[in-house]
């Protein structure tokens, strides 16, 4: 795994806590929300990178609810974001945002 980009560390007490709001969800191990939170830390990355792209194909130096909704759609992976996405609007052909 490549060294990231970013040097976001994300609070692993905040990570366990809403862990543990699951009903679902016993004991946490010492090293599930480090792990939970370098997971975010990729899934952000390759989010952003992705829509970034997209952003920077039709010439825009914003990411727009549009662009980001783009993103998903077009990778298979994050199709459990379908849901939420789809309320987002399509972006107008002319607008640079």
């Amino acid at each position: 795994i490549a060294p990231s980009p970013v040097k976001t560390k994300f609070p692993t007490a905040r990570i366990k806590r809403i862990m543990q709001a699951d009903e679902e969800v016993g004991k946490v191990a010492q090293q599930t929300p480090i792990a939970v939170g370098k997971a975010l830390e990729l899934f952000m990355v390759q989010i952003v990178e992705k829509s970034a792209e997209v952003a920077k194909d039709k010439n825009s130096k914003r990411i727009t609810a549009p662009m980001l909704k783009q993103a998903i759609d077009s990778n298979p992976q994050w199709d459990f974001l379908q849901e939420i996405v789809s309320k987002v609007g399509e972006e107008k052909e002319g607008s640079k945002a």
